[in-house]
Parts: C-alpha cells; structure tokens; sequence
C-alpha cells in the first residue's frame, strides 16, 4: 500500500497500524503537501502544524482506530482550546476557543491529529467560499473557479 495525496482515512489508519508509515512522517508529509497547496487554493485559514508534529511524536495511539491520522476542521465551531476559531467571519478575527468540543475530543480519542482549521463560508450561511476573512477558496485544478460551499 503506497500513501499518497489520495489516500482515504482507512487507508491512512492501516499504513499506522501496520507500521508502514509512523504518525510523526504522514503528519509531516501531509504538512507538506497542505503547505504547496494552499498557496494555490487558500483553503487552510489557521494552523498548528507544530503541535501536531510534537503530538504525532508522544500521543499513545495504542488501539484507537485512527491512530496518527492527520486531518483538518471546518472553521465552524468544531473548537480546539486555544486555537482560533473565526467562523469566516471579521466580527471573531482575535477569538480563541477557550476549551474543546466534544466532537473535537472525539475526533482526538478515535488518534487523529488536528493539523488546523480549514475555510467555509461565513457563518456557513452561503453556497460559496468566499468569507471577506480569508478570501476565496479555490479549485486546484481551475484557480479560477471558487470552491463553492461549506459541506
């Protein structure tokens, strides 16, 4: 099994579990890839790629079925403590989320790894990426083109 940018979440798991691929490299390498795409679609408002690193290195990931895979959160709730959380919107630019969902606890019991926050409408009240926060959200393939909505 190869790991690659079109690698699923079970198939991410399995490489961690089989030893194939440790937590720290798919972070790093998702790191990567996230950090030459972004430039291009703007799709990653926030950040926590250090934490992340350090995490990959001494979470236990014994027995959780995601352990070490490295995923993203819509900017819209879904909060991390400490971490921004904006909901595209200009009215949250210096919030932080002062302590974590369950849904985000959830998510880090299952061992996955929060890399950041990625963008949505504002408020998640449009059919299109285009908050006046961050700007627009566009296709890899057409930068042209928007991205279009939050789901």
């Amino acid at each position: 099994m190869t790991i690659n940018e079109w690698s699923d979440v079970t198939a991410m798991a399995e490489a961690v579990q089989n030893k194939m691929v440790s937590p720290r490299e798919l972070v790093k390498d998702t790191i990567s890839e996230a950090e030459r795409t972004n430039t291009k679609i703007n799709a990653i408002v926030s950040q926590r790629y250090e934490k992340a690193l350090v995490e990959a290195e001494n979470r236990d990931f014994s027995d959780k079925p995601f352990s070490g895979v490295p995923i993203f959160l819509k900017d819209l709730g879904q909060e991390q403590a400490g971490e921004p959380s904006t909901a595209d919107s200009r009215l949250f630019t210096s919030y932080h989320a002062k302590e974590t969902d369950n849904y985000v606890k959830n998510l880090e019991e299952l061992g996955f790894i929060i890399l950041g926050r990625s963008s949505t409408p504002e408020f998640g009240f449009k059919n299109i990426s285009d908050a006046q926060i961050h700007g627009s959200v566009n296709l890899p393939d057409d930068v042209t083109r928007n991205a279009d909505g939050s789901s």
